[in-house]
């Protein structure tokens, strides 16, 4: 099994002008992110606006990203959705195309009981040979993955982590020290890196990672090296960049972000598109910050 990685980026999709996945720009920005410092990403999560996919442009995203970084890095992929059967098929399906990992997100609208969420997670880890990871994002979802489900499911031999971002510090906190040192808790959100892997976490999915990936790289090897006041400064420096992205809902910042330094990612597919108003008062307060980082990740 190949090693996941600390530092996994929640890649945006690129899309033409015309609104189709932009396969060749794909394949440009996920050698780029690696390249930059990232060990793996995710494709076709929250950042990758998968609900707006279907199934055939998920799989051809994953085995483009895939063919394109080899062995550099790790192929997360998103297949789940509030329906079991058809999860456990585009699982099925990514397996054979050779990603590395299934992202396992809590089913949104549905909200099944925590006995529900145990059994949709059995069936799918069970009908692949890869790892998994939990996805637990209760402000997506309207429902929270609670600790003792977690900690049933991390008994589960090919789920080997959480993807946490209930920003429940207590719950994430018993989470890591509960389950196995084989199971391992990456934070959902950039502004919590600090703080879950100073606690024991392992890493970050991070949408940060998409435009500074050697930067987050750098905060979670202060963290690892026990430097804390470094990665404290180093934290609280990044933080106002980290809390810009979600100004509005994401994934509309860090694609407005990557455009506006030349990586031409596209516009979003509806309904991830803001009216010109509200892009424009968000423009007002996001450029400000923007502007006060370097950007590790550059066009061309």
């Amino acid at each position: 099994m190949a090693e996941i990685g600390r530092l996994l980026t929640a890649m945006v999709t690129p899309f033409t002008t015309t609104g189709e996945v932009d396969y060749v720009r794909a394949r440009e920005i996920a050698k780029k992110i690696i390249k930059n410092g990232s060990d793996g990403l995710v494709i076709g999560g929250t950042t990758g606006e998968a609900p707006s996919m279907s199934d055939e442009e998920k799989l051809n995203l994953y085995k483009e990203v895939k063919d394109e970084i080899g062995d550099e890095g790790t192929v997360i992929a998103g297949t789940t959705d509030n329906n079991t059967r058809k999860s456990v098929e585009l699982s099925i399906s990514a397996e054979k195309l050779g990603v590395d990992a299934l992202l396992l997100t809590v089913p949104a609208y549905n909200k099944p009981t925590q006995g529900g969420l145990i059994e949709h997670f059995k069936e799918i880890a069970g009908s692949v040979k890869i790892p998994g990871i939990l996805y637990n994002v209760p402000s997506r979802t309207a429902l929270n993955m609670d600790l003792d489900t977690t900690l049933e499911l991390s008994e589960i031999p090919n789920i080997i982590g959480t993807k946490e971002a209930s920003s429940d510090a207590d719950q994430i906190n018993y989470i890591i020290k509960n389950v196995s040192d084989s199971f391992k808790v990456w934070s959902g959100n950039d502004n919590e890196t600090f703080s879950i892997i100073s606690a024991g976490g392992y890493g970050v999915v991070s949408v940060a990672g998409n435009l500074i990936s050697a930067q987050v790289k750098h905060l979670i090897g202060l963290i690892l090296e026990g430097n804390i006041e470094l990665a404290a400064k180093e934290h609280l420096r990044l933080l106002p960049f980290f809390n810009a992205l979600f100004f509005i809902t994401n994934p509309i910042p860090v694609r407005y972000a990557m455009n506006r330094c030349g990586l031409n990612v596209g516009s979003g597919r509806l309904p991830m598109i803001p009216s010109d108003d509200e892009l424009q008062l968000f423009a007002t307060k996001f450029d400000p910050v923007m502007d006060g980082y370097d950007i590790d990740i550059q066009a061309g």
